[in-house]
């Protein structure tokens, strides 16, 4: 169970030619304003970073993968509403989401953490 203190990452996995994930990146950002210190965002343009996602499919728009260290707490796509993010987030700092055992998806958050994506926002990406 994580600790308040934690340190989240969420990655948004969206792709450029998508208008959900155009109209995301304003709901995306205030995520970012309502968690500036324990929580890291990033977005992550599928097609220019294809080859980090390896075998995973991204089917639906946005999708989130939502992890701290090697733990991964929830890959998925989310209704583009900021309260769904947030119940999601408020979940997982509270220790209610336990973390998912999927290798694949363990591998794609070693990716993506090796990775320079980390600060980037919608528009630098």
């Amino acid at each position: 169970m994580p600790p308040q203190s934690v340190q989240l990452t969420i990655y948004c996995l969206c792709a450029a030619w998508c208008r959900t994930c155009d109209a995301y990146v304003e709901v995306f950002e205030s995520l970012k304003q309502a968690w500036p210190r324990n929580v890291s965002w990033v977005w992550v343009d599928i097609e220019d970073h294809a080859d980090l996602l390896d075998d995973v499919d991204v089917e639906n728009f946005p999708s989130l993968l939502v992890t701290s260290g090697e733990y991964v707490y929830f890959f998925g796509p989310v209704l583009p509403q900021k309260a769904i993010a947030t119940q999601l987030v408020e979940r997982v700092l509270a220790g209610k989401i336990d973390p998912q055992e999927v290798n694949a998806l363990q591998a794609l958050n070693q990716r993506f953490f090796n990775s320079a994506l980390h600060g980037k926002s919608p528009q630098q990406i």
